[in-house]
């Protein structure tokens, strides 16, 4: 089958995320044109540069400015205003290449990008969506979970609902699993890289911080006065200062360190979360102000007892956790860790009723982590 496979270029979790989907769609013999923007770009291009039957097409997408762990919301506006122009003719031309280059997909599968979600409606192809955001608007969350209603909630929910609506199916991956309130929904484990999966959980004494800002220079200070051994990725350079080690990227020495430690600091990003709850590795959680996604992500880790979160990280909070990773530990036990089976077992079942011209399936015959029940 022929595919066009959209993935959003902002932050790395859905390009990694992709790169596991796309080869099991490889491996079972499809071809695949893939639409991507951003860092993930060059990252899927490198990625599958010596497969065949796979191409990858750089596109304009939106950008989001940070300012220390919050979203700014006026630089981002700004700065996607000004690269507009650029963008939209980058976006037309790509458009020509996937109508006029005889490819002709069949079917769209898209990690909540719009570019291929509105080729498919232009061409009247089916549309499967395959990430962990519609979880904020096809399920029931409790108020144990996600306290008070909050604008930035309804913000969120709002922007979910509109982003790929009329989907043929949503899989949705996720490590807690509430009440599916919507047809044509089906919960998933994470989607783990190879990498994750192969890896041993051997408990150490480090923790392993993730920062994905080079600008919170109060972290390396904060942690310095605690008697804890930190590796910190994310912000560049290869240094040790005291008991904190500052890690150069490498995707086997982060995955070694993470699988090793005693517990992780990170943001609220998905992607990193899951594998650590996959692996049972106990989290403290920092969410991105202004990221309700995040936010939900972070309630849920401290709702199930596998870490908790916090809105800003200083030494007292840090301790706090530590103090808890015993039974957090503990909690991690009752997860129970899957591969990408049903990943491949759920997808492969949609292409093959696409295949077939058959409706969108209410729900669907495949084991899942959650399903709609009329």
């Amino acid at each position: 089958m022929r595919i066009l496979y959209g993935v959003v270029g902002e932050g790395m979790g859905h390009a990694t995320r992709s790169r596991v989907v796309l080869e099991l769609l490889l491996a079972a013999g499809h071809t695949v044109r893939v639409v991507v923007s951003g860092r993930a770009h060059a990252y899927l291009r490198q990625s599958f540069a010596a497969h065949s039957g796979i191409a990858v097409t750089e596109i304009h997408g939106l950008h989001l400015d940070y300012s220390g762990n919050a979203l700014a919301l006026g630089s981002s506006l700004a700065t996607n205003l000004e690269q507009a122009p650029a963008g939209v003719l980058r976006n037309i031309a790509a458009y020509q290449r996937v109508a006029e280059d005889g490819f002709a997909p069949e079917v769209v599968v898209s990690d909540f990008e719009s570019w291929a979600y509105l080729y498919a409606r232009n061409h009247r192809l089916p549309v499967i969506s395959i990430d962990n955001m519609q979880v904020i608007n096809r399920c029931t969350h409790v108020q144990a979970v996600t306290g008070e209603a909050s604008l930035d909630a309804f913000v969120a929910k709002m922007a979910v609902k509109v982003k790929l609506p009329g989907a043929y199916h949503y899989l949705i991956t996720s490590f807690f699993f509430p009440k599916v309130r919507k047809p044509r929904t089906t919960l998933l484990p994470p989607i783990l890289r190879p990498e994750i999966l192969a890896a041993r959980r051997e408990p150490g004494g480090h923790v392993l911080v993730y920062q994905t800002s080079a600008a919170n220079t109060d972290l390396v200070p904060t942690l310095k006065t605690l008697p804890h051994e930190f590796r910190v990725y994310g912000m560049g350079g290869a240094a040790r200062d005291e008991n904190v080690t500052l890690c150069p990227f490498s995707a086997t020495g982060f995955v070694d360190d993470l699988r090793t430690a005693r517990a992780v600091i990170a943001g609220g990003g998905f992607s990193l979360m899951g594998e650590a709850v996959h692996l049972r590795v106990p989290m403290l959680s920092v969410p991105i102000g202004g990221q309700y996604e995040q936010e939900l992500n972070a309630r849920y880790l401290r709702h199930l007892g596998y870490g908790d979160h916090a809105a800003r990280l200083d030494a007292a909070t840090v301790e706090r956790f530590l103090a808890r990773t015993d039974a957090f530990a503990d909690s991690l036990q009752r997860y129970e860790p899957g591969d990408n089976g049903m990943l491949a077992a759920c997808l492969g079942e949609l292409l093959d009723r696409v295949g077939l011209g058959a409706p969108p399936p209410a729900r669907l015959e495949a084991r899942s982590r959650g399903t709609w029940e009329a």
